[in-house]
């Protein structure tokens, strides 16, 4: 049980420590509104048909980027204050219960993006993109909530199935793009490299746990699988506008079409960390996780089980009502190999408009995901942005997001942009839009250089039409 204890305790450190799929400063800040005005290498991941508008533009080379992110559906410090110290009567409880555990319980979701050092690089309609990705998310399940909440209340069965998933994945793309006369479509390929996994099995874990008047009983187990590198396939593709009536422009993507990741198949990763005999799960390995001395490989698989037995006030000191019991098993299918598993990379399907004025660039996207999963969600959300370019070498953004009650964000942002230099930074309160309601934010930061030329519009770049002086007519 230590052990179970130190693994949850881990996830939410880490999540402290380094509190879309792929995102940039200038995305956060508009809140996500970026399908129709991405530009250069951050088309990538948001609309890949952007790129066909850049060839009158020089290149784009990413110097250095770091984007994380930290966000619950509870804690905030409103809603801390809101119980502190008071005695919740039975109204406060349901309202707490229902407003926020009833559906999905106590959550909690980290990610990291961090793109590899000039390893991200846009010319003309074609970009090279890669990107490390860090998730950790966790999902505190219902019933131990209503648990903690009405105590043994004598509901007929209490949700107790822990969500745990632990996630590095480097992500390599290449991108193209086409124009045609009036709009332009463009592709993303992509190689989803796994370098990672922890988490609970949803198919073969299972718990519950029943409460009556007098006592409480239950029983549960669950299986957390590993998985050392991994691999799969990804697709984005996108469809754009040109501008038309004076700056109007259209477009929608789908993201990671049919992405997934396999794991527990033979990998350079698992033979990097192998050591000098390029086998993992020795002594030489360079690491590997270790459970009550076991070293995990593919063929093993860590369960945790216990038993409620009739557990009331009176029988709390009778430690037998209570077992509990963690051990290595084998996860081999029936020819004695590791069972592979996969795990899937959610997709993200975008439509936006914008409209571009003199010194305002307004945008506004609607997007979903199809499951709720990592960083996709199974419901619709609209951002709008507006980015004020009066000052060309000093842009400010804001934007906002909506997508009912439980996710809202307000972007905040800046840049700096002199000669081949472009810096941007962000902010982004998540699902509240003050300091003290806000449970999440996002952190964003990206240095870029290109030409001396810099990056302007076509509009900026186009040459100034001239005609020629009238001949002048000889006075009699």
């Amino acid at each position: 049980m230590r052990r179970i204890h130190r693994l949850v305790l881990s996830v939410l450190v880490i999540s402290l420590a380094f509190p879309q799929a792929k995102r940039d400063p200038r995305s956060v800040a508009l809140a996500g509104a970026y399908s129709t005005i991405a530009d250069g290498l951050f088309a990538v991941g948001y609309n890949p048909a952007l790129l066909a508008y850049q060839t009158d533009k020089p290149f784009m080379l990413q110097l250095i980027g770091l984007d994380f992110g930290l966000v619950s559906n509870y804690f905030s410090l409103a809603n801390l204050n809101s119980i502190s110290g008071d005695t919740l009567t039975d109204t406060k409880k349901r309202l707490l219960y229902d407003t926020y555990f009833r559906d999905r319980g106590l959550s909690l979701y980290q990610d990291v993006h961090l793109p590899v050092p000039v390893l991200n690089y846009a010319s003309g309609n074609m970009a090279i993109t890669s990107n490390l990705m860090l998730i950790n998310n966790l999902r505190i399940p219902s019933g131990i909530m209503r648990l903690l909440l009405y105590g043994n209340a004598h509901d007929k069965r209490l949700d107790m199935e822990l969500n745990l998933e632990m996630l590095a994945v480097a992500e390599y793309g290449f991108t193209f793009a086409v124009p045609f006369e009036s709009f332009a479509v463009g592709a993303t390929l992509k190689y989803l490299q796994g370098l990672f996994y922890l988490g609970v099995d949803p198919d073969s874990s299972h718990a519950e746990l029943f409460t009556t008047n007098t006592a409480v009983y239950g029983s549960g187990t669950y299986y957390l699988r590993q998985g050392i590198g991994g691999g799969g396939l990804g697709l984005d593709v996108g469809l754009v506008s040109q501008e038309f009536n004076d700056g109007w422009k259209l477009g929608f993507s789908i993201v990671n079409l049919l992405g997934r990741i396999y794991w527990n198949r033979p990998n350079f990763i698992k033979d990097f960390l192998g050591g000098s005999d390029r086998v993992y799960g020795n002594k030489d390995d360079l690491w590997h996780l270790v459970w009550n001395g076991t070293v995990v490989t593919d063929s093993l698989a860590i369960r945790y089980s216990y038993t409620i037995d009739s557990l009331s006030a009176q029988t709390l000191s009778d430690t037998a009502l209570f077992t509990s019991s963690q051990d290595v098993v084998r996860n081999v299918d029936a020819n004695g190999k590791p069972v592979s598993f996969s795990t899937n990379y959610p997709s993200i399907f975008r439509i936006g408009v914008s409209k571009r004025f003199p010194d305002l660039l307004i945008a506004s996207d609607f997007y979903t995901g199809f499951e709720d999963h990592f960083f996709a969600r199974a419901g619709w959300t609209w951002s709008i942005g507006a980015e004020l370019t009066r000052f060309d070498s000093f842009p400010l953004r804001i934007g906002y997001a909506w997508g009912g009650q439980d996710l809202k964000q307000l972007g905040l942002g800046f840049g700096v942009h002199k000669g081949p230099i472009i810096f941007d930074f962000a902010l982004a309160f998540k699902n509240g839009v003050w300091i003290h309601t806000l449970k999440g934010l996002d952190l964003s930061a990206s240095l870029v250089i290109t030409s001396f030329k810099s990056r302007k519009s076509a509009e900026e770049t186009a040459p100034v039409e001239t005609t020629p002086a009238p001949v002048p007519v000889d006075q009699p």
